[in-house]
This record gives C-alpha cells, structure tokens and sequence, in this order.
C-alpha cells in the first residue's frame, strides 16, 4: 500500500532531475524540553525504510491528449512539466492535495528515516534536497538556498515555531524515485 507525499512544483521538477533524493518534514509534537529527540520520546516517523509513496503533484485533468485526440478519460498534466496541454486547452490547475492517486506518475521507495534539528543539515543533505547553488559555490550557498525553500513552506505566523530560527526537530526521509508503478 503506498502513501501520500506533497510536493510542491520546483522539488517534482527536482525528483525529476535527479537532484532530490531527500525531503524533511516537520517531527509533529516537538518535546517540551526543546532538547530530547522525538524517537527518544515515542514519537514514530511519518514513513518507514521500505514505504513507497505516490507524490501529489499540481496537476490537471483534460479530454485531449498533446496530440490533440480527445480521450473519454481525460488526460493528465503536470505543472512541472513543459506547457504540453494542446493549445486551446488550458484547464484549472488543481492543488497537489487534491490529486487522486490515480493520478500519481511519480512513485518513491523510502530507503531511510531519520531525526534531527532541522538546522543541523550539512551541505550535501541541502544539495539532495534538490536546491541548485552555482558548480563553486555548494558548500555555504547550498545551506543558504535550504534555508530560503525551507522557510518559503512554512505559513507566515508559523515561523516562530517552524521556521529555519526556530531549528525544529524534523524527520529526514531519503528515498530513491521508482522506475515504474508499484503493483497493488
């Protein structure tokens, strides 16, 4: 059975690529010592080594293939592709929460867990995120580039808590992008 995972347009054109091979995620319920590590206290990750999730993606449904054969079914597009919708076609953008999985193009296998404060990533666990920094510069710019996706995420009167100064504790998750759909 796989699971959801949201991500937003520029990190599936980063899973596309190649360049994402990580994702943190916020620990929900963050110990009230500041100090202890969510896994010490009992607290489980939202995924497991082994797990595979189905990305939700921006995406839209349209009767008309690239082609432009119209399909009873409807064809799926993907914002982070190229404009490929057939001219004269453009459709809604619909949120990546609202995508049915059958919808879903991109399958993931979590190869691993793990938990930290969020400002305790180093530069190469900022470039699997899938940030792009210039060829001589990936030490410090990739953390800064993190920093800034990070904090773009996080709704504006949450940053206090959430956010890059706040150094929550978070789950890392690595994954490796299936070559095709899992059976089910």
């Amino acid at each position: 059975m796989s699971k959801p995972i949201l991500f937003n347009t520029e990190m599936v054109r980063a899973i596309l690529e190649g360049r994402k091979t990580q994702t943190r995620r916020l620990c929900r319920g963050q110990p009230q010592d500041g100090m202890t590590s969510p896994e010490k206290v009992g607290y489980k990750p939202p995924y497991d080594p082994g797990d595979v999730l189905y990305v939700r993606e921006t995406w839209c449904s349209l009767p008309v293939s690239p082609g432009g054969h119209m399909r009873i079914q409807g064809v799926y597009y993907y914002r982070a592709d190229p404009e490929s919708r057939q001219e004269g076609w453009r459709g809604n953008w619909k949120p990546s929460i609202h995508m049915p999985k059958k919808a879903a193009r991109l399958f993931l296998r979590v190869t691993g867990v793990r938990c930290e404060r969020l400002r305790d990533i180093d530069w190469r666990d900022a470039l699997a995120e899938g940030v792009k920094v210039g060829p001589n510069t990936a030490n410090a710019a990739s953390i800064w580039a993190f920093m800034k996706l990070w904090n773009s995420t996080v709704k504006p009167d949450e940053l206090s808590c959430c956010g890059w100064d706040a150094n929550p504790w978070v789950w890392v998750i690595e994954f490796e992008k299936m070559e095709r759909k899992p059976d089910e």
